[in-house]
């Protein structure tokens, strides 16, 4: 049995990565000025930040098209694939899992399993690494798909963002009680519920006391595990902040190992420049 992995550009996983655990990554479309621009094909992160600080118009993205999933999948068939994992995007803050399930439901030509990663950034590349890891090591779907379910049962996540006004603006935060935290000038905290949807966990008044309260819901949330724990650190283009969190981090949680993300152009449409957060899970490296 010969099983492929693939997921999508909002994981944000490091290349070199990709190329170990052969995992195929299809690009999201981000439009600036009604021009599309494929993440990481046609668009980096560097030019990204740029135009969302010159452009007079702001930024939106477009769902991957059931055309570049089939085209995906077809290839795999075509390269000699039995089944393909596919691990996306939450399907909280998009509807385009729903769409992929009604093109899988009628696609015949290679057995796709999908997976909900009920989150994006590094908690949907540890379920894609996960996934490529086990498919390294020639485990079929029917062995991966409940590691799949494990890590996403011990994800957590915690993250800040500068500006609210992306969020509402994209209309990809829930509950309508953040309107306040923009009003305030406060750092927000948001997570994702069970439904994989964005909404607020806390607030804080400055980037320090909102680190200190990731830390501490991280302390909590991991209290009494029994399982190996790998965590991550995310930015949107703020290494400085990323640097100094990671060495705070390193300080509490000597025992934990702990990786740096980035976030690009699609999720970075959707949270503005300078997020900050904390993703944690199940070591995928030790499964």
């Amino acid at each position: 049995m010969k099983t492929a992995v693939v997921t999508d550009s909002a994981a944000y996983i490091d290349p070199k990565l990709v190329a170990q655990y052969n995992i195929t990554v299809v690009p999201i479309t981000v439009i600036f000025n009604q021009h599309p621009y494929l993440e990481n094909v046609d668009i980096d992160s560097k030019t990204f930040f740029e135009k969302l600080r010159t452009e007079e118009k702001l930024p939106s993205t477009a769902q991957i098209t059931m055309g570049q999933m089939q085209s995906t999948y077809d290839h795999l068939a075509n390269e000699g694939y039995d089944e393909v994992i596919s691990i996306h995007l939450s399907s909280g803050i998009t509807g385009f899992f729903e769409n992929l399930e009604a093109l899988v439901s009628d696609y015949h030509r290679i057995t796709v399993h999908l997976f909900d990663s009920k989150i994006a950034s590094a908690g949907e590349a540890n379920m894609a690494l996960l996934a490529g890891k086990l498919a390294s090591e020639g485990k079929n779907a029917d062995e991966i798909m409940p590691l799949l379910e494990r890590e996403l049962q011990t994800t957590g996540v915690n993250f800040m963002v500068d500006d609210l006004h992306h969020l509402l603006r994209t209309g990809r935060i829930s509950n309508s009680s953040a309107i306040i935290g923009n009003l305030l000038k406060i750092k927000p905290l948001l997570t994702f519920n069970d439904k994989g949807q964005i909404i607020v966990d806390g607030k804080e008044r400055t980037v320090k006391r909102a680190f200190r309260k990731i830390l501490d819901n991280f302390a909590s949330s991991i209290d009494g595990a029994d399982y190996p724990i790998r965590a991550t650190i995310i930015d949107a283009n703020d290494e400085k902040v990323s640097e100094n969190w990671l060495a705070q981090f390193k300080d509490e949680f000597p025992n934990i190992p702990v990786d740096t993300s980035h976030l690009g152009p699609v999720i970075s449409v959707h949270t503005g420049e300078k997020t900050m957060g904390l993703v944690w899970a199940y070591d995928w490296q030790k499964a």
